[in-house]
C-alpha cells in the first residue's frame, strides 16, 4: 500500500530535495521505519532514539494530528497522506 509522505523544507536535503515520498507501510511507526530505511538522512530529524516522535515534530495522517488517533500505531491504507511539519520558533519580544 502506497502512502505519500510530505517532507517539509529543512528535511529535505536527506530525500534529494524531494517534497513528497511514497513510502509502504501498515501503520504510522512502519512508515517511519521504512523512510528512515530510505532516506537514512532522516534518522533523528523525526523521532527519537527510542522511536518516539520529537515534541518539536507533528505528524498528520490526512490532515488529522496522529495523537488524536493512535499515534505511532495508527493503521494506514493506500493513498492516504502524511505530512511532517516541525514547529517553528523565533521572534523576540
Amino acid at each position: 500500500m502506497a502512502v505519500t509522505v510530505y517532507i517539509p523544507t529543512p528535511f529535505r536535503r536527506a530525500t534529494s530535495n524531494r517534497d513528497r515520498v511514497e513510502v509502504s507501510a501498515a501503520t504510522v511507526g512502519g512508515l517511519f521505519d521504512e523512510l528512515e530505511r530510505a532516506h537514512p538522512g532522516l534518522k533523528g530529524l523525526v523521532r527519537g532514539d527510542g522511536g518516539e516522535v520529537h515534541r518539536h515534530v507533528n505528524i498528520y495522517l490526512n490532515n488529522e494530528a496522529i495523537e488524536a488517533l493512535q499515534g505511532l500505531l495508527t493503521p494506514l491504507k493506500d493513498g492516504d497522506e502524511v505530512a511532517i511539519i516541525p514547529a517553528l520558533a523565533g521572534g523576540a519580544l
